[in-house]
């Protein structure tokens, strides 16, 4: 659980520090054409999804179903052994993920992103630290599920 602690202080922390060094809709290049810094707000999901649904029932819906993953996630932490280390990993990496972005819903109403890459004329949606441990932590799952089940050594 150390880690998903880590997560949500890393997370806040960056944010934070954002909000301190960079105003709102504001940017600041890193490394030219690559990636930018940027202080954006976002009232949706992931790529923005439900962003223009009206405030309140937004809102309610998006702190409703980040309790439930979180409780789902807690679940199945509950029930994983603990030599299962890597599928434990992933797990409490959504785990934190999750309360990094429920600590601005609740705080702002909105999720705070600024990390942009893009290349050319691709762009990638900006994201945080939160969504970064989300995705990490789903990859290891997704990594866990398709890879063949290991044999058990004989003694």
């Amino acid at each position: 659980m150390y880690l998903a602690v880590l997560v949500v202080v890393s997370d806040q922390v960056t944010k934070k520090l954002l909000g301190d060094y960079l105003p709102l809709h504001a940017s600041k290049v890193i490394v030219p054409g690559f990636l930018d810094l940027v202080h954006v707000r976002n009232t949706g999901a992931a790529f923005s999804l439900l962003a223009g649904a009206q405030t309140g029932l937004r809102q309610f819906f998006f702190v409703a179903i980040t309790v439930l993953a979180l409780v789902v996630m807690i679940y199945l932490l509950g029930r994983t052994p603990s030599h299962e280390v890597w599928m434990r990993r992933g797990l409490v990496l959504i785990l934190g993920g999750a309360l990094g972005n429920l600590v601005d819903r609740l705080h702002y109403g909105e999720v705070i992103d600024f990390l942009h890459f893009h290349l050319g004329t691709f762009s990638w949606p900006a994201f945080n630290v939160a969504d970064s441990a989300i995705t990490v932590g789903a990859g290891i799952l997704l990594v866990l599920l398709v890879k063949p089940a290991t044999p058990a050594k004989k003694q």
